[in-house]
């Protein structure tokens, strides 16, 4: 391992430290699971968390904000193995809602980068981005004059377009603007005096984005009425760079898993390096994962969680039997069978040295996905047996693979060939991605107008269904007991769609009472109305909430009904309406299984 300069948690404070001298406010990272922006599995940015307030919402803790962001993206999963992909990271980020704007964000930005009183880095070693301006929005001269007023030169400001210069939204609609850019040169000698984007020595490192556009539903933009500032900085890359290393895996966050691999399988990273940061990368992300509250399944956020699990589970065999002779396979069903037999036999006990640290959900959730890997069954078994007839593997073939398996391409890949023995088409990654395209625009046909808007939209509509929701999350109490809480929720423009524990099927009984009892709220013409609050006088009002380190110091709670004696009393960002009699009358179009232990309700107002 390599001398630090400079610890994660040091990184961390450092940059939180920074933002409290102008003047923001620390709030807590939220959970992986978005809450306020269902167009998204995941949450991918601190931006996510923010939604509401970045549409004006009035937020609790004031209009200059920072914290450290937990994040999951999985765009890229397929790259990971190389020196800077990840899955799973920690977005440091500062933000200013209807507050400061370009002229502080990038003087701050810049300030944190080269002060010797915060991180130091030589001047030399910086170069930055702005947007070129297209038919949409000119060129975003204010922040090119900016960066030169600080002593950066006209050749170290790279004009880029759309695609490298402009953030968001995440969904269809929403937020979003030009955005500037920093890299540090991270290569051998000294930085080049004029900037290329194209040379991977230059490593972005920070990204100041300013929200000065609403993407409305018809594709145009127009002037926000608030403008905003979002930054990000991932904390990953820029300890690498900090600690003087080239390679993200060997700095204090990911080395010791990768030690363990090196201890529990008796193979160096030297000699496996694309493996060994597959494991380490997807084991932080299943951790986090899990942690939030995800079980491995089907759909959704947990089939992403599976491919992670099965991604580490095939390169864990892999690596226990990378000395071992390679198996001959002749193309057969017989042979196909002998090859599956080693491909998943029992590494349980390496799975669950790797494991072992964490507590007993996350061990219990990582080992009976284990097992129901080694029995893939006859889809898998089938797959197989027809990719073995075949002289070359295409990537259309693969993509098929990858709906059976439920793993990503290199592990599908390492199947066939190291195990099968087969040949993989030269441009496999190519063909691939042209059967995705295709899949994609068939699922985008068949769900048209499904998924338009989302509570990021913020509008009248789905202001009403989040209220609704409210209202049904206490009805589900009152009908099935208050063991139920809420585990997910999609709401846009058209409908509500909200997920709930419940070990079975709702009867048409229990529908009913609770479309009842919700419609008997909505006819009393209850008022709904607000309150900021500290965290502990919120939990002594009764506000229902998760009270663990998600929240910040204020919090708003917004109450439905007589204040001292509230149907609804819920810790929430909002927005809501006014009163229940504008929701019109609430209708529980289905009920069925999300996953294991959850139900899923998708209800509609007439």
């Amino acid at each position: 391992m390599p001398l630090q300069n400079i610890s994660a948690d040091e990184l961390r404070k450092k940059f939180l430290s920074f933002f409290k001298v102008k003047g923001h406010r620390v709030i807590p990272s939220s959970s992986l699971v978005p809450e306020n922006d269902p167009t998204v599995l995941f949450t991918t940015a601190g931006m996510h968390p923010l939604v509401p307030y970045l549409l004006g919402e009035k937020h609790p803790e004031g209009t200059r904000l920072c914290n450290v962001q937990r994040c999951v993206r999985t765009d890229d999963i397929d790259e990971v193995g190389d020196e800077t992909h990840l899955t799973f990271f920690e977005m440091l980020g500062n933000w200013s809602l209807g507050d400061y704007w370009k002229d502080d964000a990038i003087a701050w930005s810049y300030e944190f980068l080269v002060s010797p009183e915060w991180l130091g880095i030589d001047k030399k070693r910086l170069s930055v981005s702005v947007f070129a301006g297209d038919e949409d929005a000119p060129f975003d001269k204010e922040s090119f004059d900016i960066w030169r007023g600080l002593g950066i030169s006209e050749d170290r400001i790279a004009k880029l377009s759309k695609k490298d210069n402009w953030w968001g939204p995440a969904g269809q609609t929403g937020p979003c603007g030009p955005d500037t850019e920093m890299f540090i040169w991270n290569g051998s000698g000294d930085a080049p005096e004029k900037f290329d984007p194209e040379n991977k020595n230059w490593v972005e490192v920070w990204n100041d984005v300013f929200m000065q556009y609403n993407l409305t539903a018809h594709g145009g933009y127009e002037p926000l009425k608030q403008r905003n500032v979002d930054t990000g900085m991932g904390l990953e890359r820029m300890l690498a760079i900090l600690n003087n290393q080239l390679d993200i895996y060997k700095t204090e966050l990911f080395w010791p898993i990768i030690e363990k691999l090196e201890s529990i399988t008796g193979i160096e990273y030297k000699d496996e390096k694309i493996t060994m940061r597959r494991i380490a990368d997807h084991y932080r992300s299943t951790v986090e994962i899990i942690k939030d509250g995800i079980c491995p399944g089907k759909n959704g956020r947990e089939s992403v969680l599976r491919t992670l699990l099965r991604v580490i589970f095939i390169e864990i065999k892999y690596l226990m039997q990378a000395r071992e002779e390679a198996i001959a396979v002749n193309p057969g069903v017989e042979a196909v069978k002998f090859a599956l037999r080693n491909q998943y036999r029992d590494y349980s006990e390496v799975v669950q040295q790797l494991y072992e640290n964490n507590d007993e959900n996350i061990k219990r959730e990582v080992m009976k996905e284990y097992s129901a890997f080694l029995y893939l069954g006859t889809s898998g078994m089938k797959f197989i047996g027809e990719m073995m007839k075949k002289d070359v593997i295409t990537g259309s073939d693969l993509f098929e693979g990858r709906g059976t398996f439920g793993l990503d391409i290199p592990s599908i890949v390492k199947i066939l060939t190291d195990v099968g023995g087969k040949s993989v088409e030269k441009n496999y990654e190519e063909n691939y991605k042209i059967a995705e395209r295709e899949h994609q625009q068939k699922s985008r046909s068949a769900s048209a107008g499904m998924f338009k808007g989302g509570l990021a939209d913020n509008s009248e509509q789905t202001t009403k269904y989040h209220t609704a929701a409210h209202l049904m999350l206490v009805a589900l109490k009152q009908v099935l007991g208050d063991y139920v809480e809420q585990k997910g929720s999609n709401i846009n423009a058209e409908r509500l769609r909200f997920d709930f524990n419940n070990p079975e099927k709702l009867t048409d009984e229990q529908i009913k009472k609770v479309e009842d009892i919700v419609n008997e709220q909505i006819q009393k013409s209850l008022p709904v109305t607000m309150q900021e609050m500290s965290l502990d006088e919120a939990k002594s009002s009764g506000a229902h909430g998760i009270f663990d380190d998600r929240y910040g110091n204020k919090v708003k709670v917004y109450t439905i009904g007589d204040p001292a004696s509230p149907f609804s009393c819920e810790i929430c960002g909002g927005p809501h309406v006014k009163n229940t009699s504008e929701l019109g009358h609430f209708k529980i179009i289905k009920e069925e299984s999300s996953s294991a232990g959850v139900r899923r309700i998708k209800a509609v107002l007439k």
